[in-house]
């Protein structure tokens, strides 16, 4: 099935209190940490098969679920929030997959580095909510090298390895609301 052709022709926004922009890392060689950002907006536009994306997300939002380390990422060690208030992702090509899925191609600037990702999302689905809303969903995951981007703080182990992984796993799942 062609995602983009089940698409009416339209503006989409990202519904945030639907939706999840997120990321997880290794941890001390040994588990994950999970973060989001809980400020955010986006939008899609599909019109004659093709489509664009466009995320802007506030860095001092971050929460990993402690004040501690959510202060650590906001600092100049990692994000350096003062300085870069905001994360990017800009579509530059969006393609069908096959079998429900998309490849959305983009930059990504984090910290003023730019550079190109790939994100394959699944859609999840149609739906008309209690409200009237044309809603549209999607899931969809990219892996960076931190490190790419100027995040390059970490700590060494008396066990040997890294404190924080150098890989980072980008999570959206994002619900969007066909604009009125």
């Amino acid at each position: 099935m062609s995602v983009l052709s089940t698409l009416p022709a339209g503006t989409y926004n990202i519904d945030p209190s639907h939706s999840r922009v997120g990321f997880s890392a290794r941890h001390a060689m040994v588990t994950k940490v999970r973060g989001s950002f809980n400020e955010y907006s986006g939008s899609a536009t599909v019109a004659d098969g093709a489509a664009s994306l466009n995320i802007d997300i506030t860095v001092s939002s971050v929460d990993t679920r402690s004040a501690d380390r959510d202060g650590h990422l906001q600092s100049a060690d990692f994000f350096d929030a003062v300085t870069f208030p905001k994360i990017t992702f800009a579509s530059t090509s969006v393609k069908d997959s096959g079998s429900d899925k998309l490849v959305v191609d983009g930059n990504l600037t984090i910290k003023d580095v730019t550079k190109p990702i790939s994100i394959t999302f699944e859609y999840t689905g149609t739906a008309t909510d209690p409200f009237g809303n044309a809603r549209f969903g999607f899931e969809g995951e990219a892996e960076i090298n931190r490190k790419d981007y100027g995040l390059t703080w970490n700590a060494a182990l008396e066990t040997g390895g890294i404190l924080v992984s150098e890989n980072i796993k980008l999570e959206f799942e994002i619900s969007t609301i066909a604009a009125k």
